[in-house]
């Protein structure tokens, strides 16, 4: 049996078991388990099992052995509902991930590539913002997708003005301790024109920025698709990668539903001893219960390693 299938089939009986064991017991059969690599679910997850409310939400996951969260619209919430969710997530020792400092609405716009005034006067208000959404919900980590790719101008330039634009941003963040992840997204399925898509161009922005608030978000999803070569790419920039997400491909739903062997690539990341948050940017392959129960199957079969 090949691995897709062995690992396709272990994930269906998994799944099964603790079905039945939910069913018999009224509970996680995996409750209270830890994994060895902090993953983190977002809001919606694991709604049908925990409902609505973003509080029990963050209570099932725990109870399921997560110790962290994502929520990429965390900057859009209200100042007390961000501080509600920071003080449950202290309660359950749950660590915030990224939220998006810089990027929604404007994936499709030219801005950190060009040498405008108001524009970079724009970012850096965006990160000054961002500041103050980390420090309300003790994140440490916000995305930035620095926009699209400019066809009128060459792409040597655009570095340099992008470079300077992350220095400006990088010089908001250093004093609170945030750190940009930078994220590369891939050009061939789901953000055809972007500046950023490969992981040597982020590295290449973060050794000439030389800040520790500028670093990588690896997403293996993305990085999948567009150039492939996983584990060896994180190994040539692992000293300014800061945070990862995931999502098999194809199809972005849980590991085991696709090509990439998430049991190997876990295993890399632990065995460099990360310590940092892996989010867990995708879709659940099943509806309702059922499904969410195979997402978390699915992570401690890739977590046993």
């Amino acid at each position: 049996m090949d691995r897709r299938s062995f690992l396709t089939a272990s994930l269906a009986a998994g799944a099964a078991i603790a079905s039945t064991a939910v069913q018999s017991k009224g509970a996680s059969a995996s409750a209270n388990n830890s994994f060895k690599l902090r993953y983190a679910p977002h809001f919606g997850m694991f709604e049908n099992s925990a409902g609505k409310d973003l509080v029990d939400q963050l209570k099932f996951m725990a109870d399921e052995g997560f110790t962290a969260i994502e929520d990429n619209t965390m900057h859009m919430r209200p100042v007390e509902e961000q501080e509600k969710l920071a003080r449950s997530m202290a309660q359950l020792g749950i660590a915030m991930g990224v939220f998006v400092g810089y990027g929604i609405g404007m994936f499709d716009k030219k801005t950190f590539v060009l040498k405008d005034k108001d524009i970079s006067q724009s970012i850096v208000q965006s990160m000054k913002s961002a500041v103050e959404v980390a420090k309300r919900v003790n994140a440490k980590w916000c995305t930035v997708v620095p926009g699209a790719y400019d066809q009128g101008q060459e792409r040597d330039y655009q570095m340099a003005n992008a470079i300077d634009n992350f220095k400006r941003c990088a010089e908001v963040c250093e004093p609170s301790g945030l750190v940009m992840v930078m994220e590369p997204l891939n050009p061939w399925k789901d953000h055809a024109g972007l500046f950023l898509s490969k992981i040597s161009q982020g590295y290449q922005i973060c050794r000439a920025v030389g800040s520790p608030s500028c670093k990588i978000l690896f997403d293996i999803y993305h990085q999948q698709i567009t150039e492939g070569n996983l584990i060896p790419n994180m190994e040539k920039a692992w000293d300014e990668i800061a945070y990862f997400q995931m999502g098999d491909n194809p199809g972005r739903n849980e590991p085991g539903t696709g090509e990439i062997n998430y049991n190997n690539v876990f295993r890399h990341i632990h065995s460099k001893g990360y310590k940092g948050i892996l989010g867990m940017e995708h879709g659940n392959s099943r509806p309702g219960k059922g499904g969410e129960l195979a997402v978390i199957e699915a992570y401690r079969l890739c977590d046993n390693f």
